[in-house]
Parts: structure tokens; sequence; C-alpha cells
């Protein structure tokens, strides 16, 4: 299960108690129950599911995905997002934004770098998310990361997810030292599993008890990311490389990043999909398929130039991970986005399934679309530096051109014809 998600599946665990779990005899598109539909949704929400856990970070993760499939996010749905956001610049989960933020208010870092990403990418209310990311450098950990909340222990999610937001505001990462010398990749490199080992390569969420290091999907994903300094709407390094696990105590993030990716790729190698384990309650303890992995899986490999091992995996989405996603809301739809545009695959025909415009029904009316899809090796995600054309950065007002000039026609023809990686 993503641990960067946990907050959402604290709900769908909630919802799974006692209840038996349906068999899954082969991996099928079977969607985890979801929370109740909150009859009082605030305007601008994406989705229909209580946002209590996880309301700041469907909704990013929604601009996320939309960003690379040249939509503009409406202004109600950009407002609701930054009036989430306390004034020390620190989002939380989700809050009632009619009262300000105190010292009850439970500041969350993943939900602060998620927004922060999402700020700088749909290039708008930058200076918002530059007070988010000082946020973000002011809770960090001596040992150079990050936990899930400010104080608590560093884990591998926390610390790659603010990573990317700090990454993509301009910050440089590797001069975030603390007092003791530490780093944020110093952080991420404790917490993997030398080459060699037992799951050599990949990375733990935390240390056990003991200090031991247990693998962990999930962590394994966002450290590649991490350690690449990547966000979390990444496309396809034109670096084509070879799974390889570097042995040694004195690695450099970029190797250990490689060794994080070699262990994906092994795993993924042998079924395309990764799995879960069995849920509190459940009755059946075979392991689940776990969607939300693997999609991070398939990003993480195309990031560090292993697309070609990540397609089967993407294969497998497309057959199985469409009622997932529709079930599982913005966030999860997002998440089989980013994974079709890290690989080249088309979203709007992803397994049968559009997914940008079942992504765009699920909140506010976007304030502007364009065609066609882009490539993972197109126009990417901007800088995030402010502009005066209301937030559309320079690939969106060149999609939004072609359309106008171009003819409808002649673009949808030439979205069939789109270039893969």
């Amino acid at each position: 299960m993503t641990v960067r998600r946990s907050a959402a599946a604290l709900a769908t665990t909630a919802v799974l108690l006692g209840v038996a779990a349906p068999v899954a005899v082969a991996p099928v598109a079977v969607a985890a129950p979801s929370p109740s539909p909150s009859a009082d949704l605030p305007a601008g929400l994406y989705g229909t599911t209580d946002p209590t856990y996880d309301g700041v970070w469907r909704q990013s993760l929604a601009f996320l995905a939309q960003k690379i499939e040249y939509v503009t996010p409406s202004t109600q749905a950009v407002d609701w997002l930054v009036g989430q956001q306390c004034d020390s610049g620190a989002f939380t989960s989700y809050r009632d934004a009619s009262k300000p933020c105190d010292a009850s208010t439970v500041m969350d870092t993943n939900a602060t770098a998620v927004a922060v990403q999402a700020l700088v990418e749909i290039n708008q209310r930058r200076e918002d998310a530059n007070n988010g990311a000082d946020w973000l450098k002011s809770v960090q950990n001596e040992d150079g990361g990050w936990g899930y909340n400010p104080g608590s222990p560093s884990d591998a999610n926390s610390t790659s997810i603010v990573i990317g937001a700090l990454a993509r505001t301009g910050v440089p990462v590797n001069e975030l030292t603390t007092a003791n010398g530490s780093t944020p990749y110093t952080a991420l490199q404790s917490l993997a599993i030398a080459c060699g080992k037992k799951d050599g390569g990949a990375f733990a969420y935390q240390p056990g008890k003991k200090g031991e290091l247990t693998a962990n999907m999930d962590a394994t994903a966002a450290s590649v990311l991490g350690l690449m300094g990547k966000g979390i709407a990444s496309g396809t390094s034109n670096a084509v490389k070879d799974p390889s696990c570097t042995k040694g105590d004195d690695l450099s993030p970029e190797q250990s990043a490689q060794n994080g990716a070699s262990f994906l790729a092994e795993t993924l190698k042998k079924q395309p999909y990764l799995e879960q384990a069995p849920m509190p309650g459940a009755e059946d303890s075979a392991p689940q398929p776990d969607y939300g992995n693997t999609s991070d899986a398939v990003v993480a490999l195309a990031a560090s130039g292993h697309a070609d091992k990540a397609k089967a995996s993407v294969a497998w989405l497309q057959k199985n991970g469409t009622g997932w996603a529709k079930q599982g809301g913005p966030a999860a739809t997002a998440q089989l986005i980013l994974a079709a545009h890290a690989t080249g695959a088309d979203a709007r025909s992803f397994g049968g399934v559009d997914l940008v415009k079942q992504l765009n029904s699920m909140g506010p009316s976007p304030a502007a679309t364009a065609l066609p899809s882009p490539t993972p090796t197109g126009p990417q995600p901007s800088s995030g530096t402010d502009s005066d054309d209301g937030g559309l950065s320079l690939g969106w007002l060149i999609g939004i051109g072609l359309l106008a000039g171009t003819g409808i026609g002649f673009l949808l023809s030439m979205r069939g014809k789109k270039k893969q990686p």
C-alpha cells in the first residue's frame, strides 16, 4: 500500500474492518472500497468522497496529471487548493478553511510537498508555492529527511516527495545540510538495502526497531525519484540504461537510485504488477494486486531510464487498472495518467478509457484544454516562473494555438501518430 497515500488508506481500512475481502483468483480490475460520498463537499474540490484524509493530495495529483495533458484547471479549483494553506506555508491533509490554522492544526509534509509541486507545474500562485517550500525547509529533521508530520521520524516516502517539491521550486537539495552534515540524500541512502544482500537495491520505509531494513516497494519507487531530484510528474529519461545494482558504501545518489530501479525491474520481471499485504480484518490472506504502487513503479522506472522494463506493467494496467482508477477517484485516475505519460502510452485511450476526460469530469470544468496529448519526451512541465498570461505556460499556449489555428480534425489524426519514446 502506498505510504504517501496512507491517509486515504486509513479511510479505506475503516471500511474494510470486519468485512471479508473478495478472493482474487487472478489479477482483475477490482477496485478497493472508497469512503462514502460527503453531502457537503466544498466548491472547487475534485472527487465526491470524504476529503478528510486526502483532499489536498487528490486535488494536487489531479493538477499534475492535467498539466502534462495540456489541461488548465479552473480558477475555482486552484483557489480551493491555495485556501487549504496555512499562513506558515504548510498544508494539512484537509481542513475547514473558514477557520484559521492554530496550534492544534496537524501539518502534513506530504500534502504540503504535493501541493507545492502542483502549483509550480501549473505555473500559478508561485508565491504560495515558495511559502510552502520555505516551511518544508524549516521542518527538516537532523538526519536530513522528513517525516509525515513535522518532528516525526524521517521516512523514505515523505523525504522523497519533499525533495521533488524543493527541486521544482529551484532549491539546491544537496545544499540543505543539517548541523551534523546530513542532506536529504543522506537520509534516503541510509534506508537503502545494500546490493548483494536479500532484496539488494530496495529501500525501506523506515528502519525497524533494531535498525533492520525491510524492502518496501512504494518506498523504493519514491526513493528512485527522490534521489534523482525529480517530482511526481516525471517523464521518460532520454538516457536509456541497463538495470544494475552497484555495491559499495560510498555511492552517489544517482547510483543508489539506479540500484532501486534495478530492484523494481527485477521484481516486475517476475510478474507485471506489485502486490499489497491484506488489509486488517480481511479473511483472505492472499496478496492483492496494488495498482497504485505498480503505477508509481512505472513512473520511477521510466524516469530512471528503464521505460522498456515497464512496458509489461503498463499493458497490465491498461487491461486491469481502469476500473480501479474510476472507483478510486481523482488521485487514482491521475496516477494512471502519470504512468501513461511516462511511458508514451495514450492517456486518452488507455485500455479503451479516456483517462483525461474521466479526470476532468471529477472536478470543476477546466479553464482550458488542448490537443494533442503530449509525449513523455515532448513538452514537459514548466519551471514555474510567474508570467503575465494568467498561469498558462508556453507549452500550453502553443497547444491552444494549434487547436485554434489548425483544426480539430487534423489534430485528432495527429494524436494517432504521436511519437513514442
